[in-house]
């Protein structure tokens, strides 16, 4: 399921043009279109747009890779492809955990290739902050793509896919600290951005680039707490997605 997975993905290069390419053009045009305009009340006079919106940019590009490889579970589905798997000796744990690594490990690659564009954010990395970053991005790329699993395994079609991506993950991706700082949003904004699983996600990508973040004037929750509920969030995704695959009476495949 895994290399199937893989091998599925890049032999669709528009998905991958996609998934690399749209993340990228938000990352130009929104961060050079903001500019040295963007000024939280206590960052240094020195921090770029550019600089601040590239772990949210990391962030869009593992959510949109790891989201868009589990559309191939619908397809699937359609195919008769999943009927089989489901019916084989394979045990359903294998079939999930086939699914998410193969999907995660797109993500992962994918923003393996946007971090060599650190430079270029004025953001210099050393062997040490390179290592966490894969450890980073290959937890949160499990954790999107075991999220997209869910969606995708409830969704009877492509379009109903696309809707509830529209409806809930880009709104999700926006209040995750990706566009905008804590400090300075409206209350309720604020509320919804702590109860946000990828502000966490972002705020453990900061950590992972910049080991001053307390000078950087952004208000951020901990290393532990973003650490803790990015891993919280990969179970409960995890465990959501084998307890939907076992469930009697499988959506779709009727």
């Amino acid at each position: 399921m895994w290399r199937r997975e893989v091998i599925r993905f890049y032999r669709q290069r528009g998905r991958l043009v996609g998934a690399l390419g749209t993340p990228l053009v938000f990352w130009i045009l929104i961060g050079s279109g903001v500019g040295e305009s963007f000024r939280p009340a206590s960052a240094p006079d020195d921090l770029h747009y550019l600089v601040y919106f590239y772990p949210g940019t990391i962030l869009l590009m593992l959510l949109f890779t790891a989201i868009f490889s589990t559309i191939s579970l619908i397809e699937d589905r359609r195919e008769g492809f999943l009927l089989s798997v489901l019916v084989s000796p394979v045990s359903r744990a294998g079939v999930v955990l086939g699914k998410i690594l193969g999907g995660a490990t797109l993500a992962f690659l994918q923003g393996l290739l946007f971090l060599l564009l650190a430079p270029l954010a004025g953001i210099s990395l050393g062997l040490g902050q390179v290592l966490w970053m894969m450890a980073v991005m290959a937890l949160i790329a499990l954790s999107l793509t075991g999220l997209g699993f869910v969606i995708a395994w409830q969704s009877e079609s492509i379009q109903g896919f696309h809707a509830v991506m529209n409806l809930m993950l880009v709104p999700m991706w926006i209040l995750s600290g990706a566009l905008f700082p804590f400090s300075g949003a409206s209350s309720w904004i604020q509320y919804l951005m702590r109860i946000n699983p990828l502000s966490y996600e972002v705020s453990l990508l900061w950590h992972a680039l910049h080991t001053e973040v307390p000078t950087l004037g952004i208000r951020l929750p901990s290393f532990t707490a973003s650490l803790a509920v990015t891993l919280l969030f990969v179970l409960a995704v995890f465990g959501v997605s084998l307890w939907l695959v076992r469930r009697p009476g499988l959506r779709g495949l009727a």
